[in-house]
């Protein structure tokens, strides 16, 4: 029987560690996944256990080779960013994966912003609103300054994606989509390294920068492969919408935060994006991507869960809530705030949440409706100047109906469509390493891609 001729991807999340197979036509034909207890650093702040996730992807990936359905010629890397691995000069893991959540020792932001501020304008340049460990920059600047002699042994520090290439390939190398994921690196009006990391001589410990494209072509474990360098995960969420989609668009990823991401803007950040919480991603060629973040979806779980206490129904009755055009007329007609938001402050913010009605649909209603006004405004930031003709939906809100139809409805203008990408980012990755083209199909054949209308509004009566 001859075999199937596959790419291998790992896609390396927080939680779930991902491995995909996908055909010539991208078709998944294996997954499997694992979760490992996470460990902790020197100062007991939970992370990655390196050395488990190290063992699991050798062991998968030197398993699939052996099997004998599937011929692997070639294998990719997509995950998390903002974080970095340290190596020293025999290729020896330095530190724990910090987590991007450690908060970092007190002073060190405000000592960094006294050198390379001010805050505001440096923000702006690299996509990059002060975040702590987020912007993972300024894990090197804390290592250097605050544990000088852990630094001192550090020979290359990549970030996760590139290491994960390490593992199998041995070269260290740096690579895009990962510098400019609001690193605090990366210098947008420059295009190359922010002059910070030259004054602190960080560029030292940064292995050379290659495209994302890139393919290591060697001889592993008696097989010739092609083996990428990694991939950011949001770069790789977004690389078959851009590949795939001719007229420019927005793709509005939601989930606990909802991110809505332009990749067809100069990019560049003003002072009042970084106000209204925009960073920059990066795609594949360099190009910058301005994403607007909203921390939505944790509004919604906690809202949704205040509204079924209050009105003594099943925790999930929300998933079941169908749009009602005449309930949406009554709200506009009135409209004034219901509910006090607790993660997503705004002027005109309630300070308490008020419910005159007795209907839960009607107060649910009323809740989406005050979301998707922030989300709209969020999705205008991210869109600016840009002539955008098409918004693209994915992940968590996908499939919520009165969600969708108040979005199509705030933006008439464009075509709404939704998508099923449960696949997004490895899939990203294992079209970043082809040379195979897409087309306009592809979104449908892959990742179910459905058009949306805007309900009609009915004239009230005379």
């Amino acid at each position: 029987m001859e075999k199937r001729k596959v790419t291998a991807v790992f896609d390396i999340g927080r939680t779930n560690k991902k491995f995909f197979l996908f055909d010539e036509e991208y078709q998944e034909v294996h997954r499997e996944y694992v979760r490992f207890p996470e460990t902790t650093d020197e100062d007991g702040y939970p992370t990655e256990d390196l050395p488990a996730l190290q063992a699991w992807l050798r062991e998968v990936f030197d398993r699939i080779l052996e099997a004998r359905e599937f011929d692997v010629h070639s294998i990719n890397f997509s995950s998390y960013g903002a974080s970095f691995v340290h190596l020293d000069a025999d290729g020896e893991v330095v530190t724990p994966l910090y987590n991007y959540t450690k908060p970092l020792e007190p002073g060190v932001t405000a000592e960094f912003y006294a050198k390379y501020g001010p805050e505001e304008s440096f923000s702006a340049a690299t996509g990059s609103p002060n975040s702590g460990m987020l912007n993972s920059g300024m894990q090197l600047y804390w290592l250097k300054h605050r544990k000088p002699e852990v630094f001192a042994r550090i020979k290359y520090s990549l970030h996760l994606p590139q290491f994960l290439s390490y593992v199998f390939t041995g070269i260290p190398i740096s690579e895009y989509t990962s510098i400019g994921c609001h690193t605090a690196l990366w210098d947008y009006s420059l295009g190359d390294y922010h002059q910070w990391v030259y004054a602190e001589n960080l560029h030292r410990i940064l292995p050379p920068i290659v495209s994302t494209e890139t393919s290591i072509n060697m001889n592993y474990n008696g097989r010739r492969i092609k083996i990428g360098v990694g991939i950011h995960d949001s770069s790789a969420a977004l690389l078959p919408y851009i590949r795939s989609e001719r007229n420019p668009f927005i793709l509005l990823s939601t989930g606990t935060w909802s991110v809505s991401l332009n990749p067809f803007g100069s990019g560049i950040l003003k002072p009042e994006d970084v106000q209204r919480d925009c960073i920059n991603y990066m795609r594949i060629d360099g190009k910058p991507v301005k994403a607007a973040r909203l921390f939505l979806g944790q509004e919604y779980k906690q809202q949704v869960a205040a509204l079924a206490e209050h009105f003594g129904v099943d925790a999930e009755r929300h998933r079941s809530v169908a749009f009602d055009c005449d309930v949406y007329q009554q709200i506009v007609s009135v409209y004034r705030p219901w509910f006090h938001l607790t993660e997503l402050d705004y002027p005109g913010n309630p300070p308490e949440t008020t419910l005159p009605t007795d209907s839960y649909e009607y107060a649910y209603h009323h809740l989406m409706v005050e979301l998707v006004d922030l989300q709209a405004r969020s999705i205008e930031t991210a869109v600016g100047n840009t002539p955008i003709r098409t918004l693209f939906i994915d992940g968590g809100f996908s499939d919520n109906a009165v969600f969708l139809e108040l979005i199509s409805n705030r933006f008439r203008d464009l075509e709404l469509h939704t998508t099923d990408s449960s696949l997004g980012s490895a899939l990203g990755a294992a079209i970043s390493i082809s040379d195979k083209g897409l087309n306009s199909k592809f979104l449908k054949r892959n990742y179910g891609l459905k058009k949306h209308q805007p309900f009609i509004i009915k004239e009230a009566d005379a």
